[in-house]
């Protein structure tokens, strides 16, 4: 078997994967993005789909036939994945387009019947699975799901991650991990559920009130959970608990047992009745369960309880915010400054001098995801990030989009801001003013409780689509508490087809993003983001009605705004969100900083 590098070319490390997969009799293999818990973003040892196709986006599924490769993604990803795979081998299939073919048909128009397909079941989702399982049948094709072959072929694969895992303090979390237990333990109850398995990283974080370093970004540690009305059961690597942590698990009941044990331990479960997740659970989990075993498939019951964030939580979420709107701010002053002086800033150099504003804030501990900093043409690649070959200078002309966000110990923030940063064309302040009147006007909602994020998504689209246009993505997703900044199950997205869970209705304590864009393909990209906290907006004869304060604390640029384009409640509602923002930052600001600050913030 040939052993291939990262300093292999794309092609021959799906030459030797090929090889393999014809020792193996393997038809075709699926490569998917994920690691054994689901994870939206991947630890290095789990990059299989980037490491066989050099794709490096956080979302995509690549599949390897005989003669053939293709890799599929969205269309956040549609610009990046094209450059990335030129000259691979590689074919781009554009998921979302109603011309591209999707990897279930795609497999059954090149495989013949009795064809095996291979995919390592750890790094997909049991309905995933389930789901190719029964289409795979229906055309006489067979599953292999104990396979990592990328795993066999790849030589100079990472280790696992393996980092430091702490108690959070109560004093940010606000309720004890016994009170979580218990709340769980009632839903399982209702279900008739003897024992529950979590495999979710942030919901046992959040269950067990305890963080961790093993995923990019993101607070969590390699882990999984088995409860039962008397035990619980959390599997994590012995060495990397720390001592003060163990010693209160144990005095709250929790058994540490060793992470690599959960898989043999699944095949010894007695109990008549089991509830997990179909979406977060792993093909390998459900696999290793007894045959008889009877299967209660519904969403996480700590997933619901973690998106609505108690009173601590919800103060912490203000006190993260006006830290990340102090170190935005002074940002923002520096950038213009600097770019109008000619300084050499470019987009990695601009990430790095915003990621030491916010180290300077108390309890910060790093990114909530990798910065985006998008000048000009990059801007229309939503999820752009810059590389030294890719990294350029930023001019005293049009946008610069800055995407990025902090982990604070007592919140999560996520932030876009679009920037000009000299002269701009009509096109782009109508289009720049556009997307601001939908994040505008989704911002200042009032609405009947029981609606949720397929209800309000046109909000923020109406201005657009009054223009014939609109964006490709989700207009907002659920955020953490010093968890991950994509949080299941709140999001703003009319397109619910594809949404697994589906959106829950609004309740007090929800944090979602409101991000509207705009992107024109190699011009420029537009998007306005900020964090929205669910509040109560009071009760009248018509029953409960909820509203959002925005809790970002971050002046939109006004260079980019056309007033005679925007309703007059819109203005009023910027120039009132503006005040707010001078006066809560303005007292941790310079002479200086405070003087921009007036600036950028003054009512139009």
């Amino acid at each position: 078997m040939n052993k291939v590098t990262l300093q292999h070319p794309v092609s021959e490390r799906i030459a030797a994967l090929r090889d393999l997969m014809h020792a193996k009799a393997v038809d075709a293999c699926i490569v998917p993005t994920g690691d054994p818990h689901m994870s939206e973003y991947i630890s290095d040892h789990y990059k299989t789909r980037e490491f066989i196709t050099g794709f490096t986006g956080s979302a995509g599924t690549a599949v390897i036939t005989a003669d053939d490769a293709g890799l599929w993604t969205d269309s956040r990803y549609f610009l990046q994945a094209a450059d990335q795979l030129a000259g691979s081998g590689v074919t781009l299939y554009k998921q979302g387009l109603p011309d591209t073919v999707s990897i279930t048909d795609y497999l059954m128009q090149k495989l013949p019947v009795g064809a095996t397909i291979a995919f390592d079941g750890r790094l997909v989702s049991f309905a995933w699975a389930d789901k190719l399982r029964g289409e795979a049948a229906a055309c006489k094709l067979d599953l292999r799901t104990d396979l990592d072959l990328v795993g066999e072929i790849w030589a100079d694969r990472p280790e696992a991650d393996c980092h430091e895992i702490v108690e959070y303090p109560m004093e940010y979390a606000g309720v004890s991990r016994e009170e979580k237990l218990g709340i769980v333990r009632a839903e399982m109850q209702s279900a008739g559920a003897d024992l529950l398995i979590l495999s979710s990283l942030s919901d046992i974080a959040w269950l067990m009130n305890l963080r961790g370093s093993d995923v990019q970004c993101n607070p969590v540690f390699f882990s999984f959970v088995i409860v039962t009305p008397e035990v619980v059961s959390l599997y994590v690597e012995p060495l990397a608990i720390s001592d003060a942590a163990a010693d209160a698990l144990r005095a709250a009941g929790v058994t540490l047992l060793p992470y690599a044990q959960f898989y043999e331990d699944l095949t010894q479960i007695d109990a008549a009745s089991v509830m997990l997740d179909r979406e977060t659970c792993s093909e390998r989990i459900v696999q290793a369960l007894p045959g008889d075993l009877n299967i209660i498939s519904k969403y996480s019951p700590v997933m619901q309880k973690k998106a609505v964030k108690n009173a601590v939580e919800m103060e912490g979420i203000h006190s993260a915010h006006l830290k990340d709107g102090v170190a935005m701010c002074r940002f923002l002053y520096w950038l213009k400054k600097a770019v109008s002086a000619g300084e050499a800033v470019t987009e990695i150099s601009a990430a790095e001098k915003l990621f030491a504003f916010r180290s300077e804030q108390e309890l910060f501990i790093g990114d909530s995801f990798e910065a985006i900093v998008g000048y000009g043409p990059h801007a229309a690649i939503v999820h752009y990030s810059a590389t030294p070959e890719s990294d350029v200078r930023l001019k005293p002309r049009g946008f610069v989009l800055i995407d990025s966000g902090g982990q604070y110990l007592d919140g999560t923030t996520d932030i876009t801001r679009t920037i000009a940063l000299g002269p701009l064309t009509d096109k782009e302040r109508t289009l720049f003013t556009a997307v601001l009147c939908g994040h505008i006007d989704l911002a200042r909602a009032v609405f009947p409780k029981g609606l949720n994020g397929a209800n309000l998504d046109y909000l923020a689209r109406q201005p657009l689509w009054q223009m014939g246009l609109d964006y490709g993505h989700g207009t907002g997703h659920g955020v953490g508490h010093y968890l991950n900044v994509h949080e299941d199950p709140n999001a703003f997205r009319w397109k619910t087809g594809t949404i697994t869970p589906p959106m829950p209705p609004f309740e007090v304590g929800m944090l979602t993003s409101d991000e509207p864009g705009y992107y024109e393909e190699r011009a420029f990209g537009i998007r306005h983001e900020s964090l929205l906290l669910t509040v109560p907006a009071g009760i009248t004869d018509y029953g409960e009605f909820l509203q959002f304060e925005e809790v970002t604390l971050v002046p939109f640029d006004l260079e980019g705004i056309i007033p005679q384009q925007m309703q007059q409640d819109e203005i009023d509602y910027l120039n009132a969100y503006h005040e707010t923002v001078y006066q809560k930052i303005a007292p941790y600001l310079s002479d200086a900083e405070r003087e921009w600050l007036r600036e950028a913030t003054k009512s139009i």
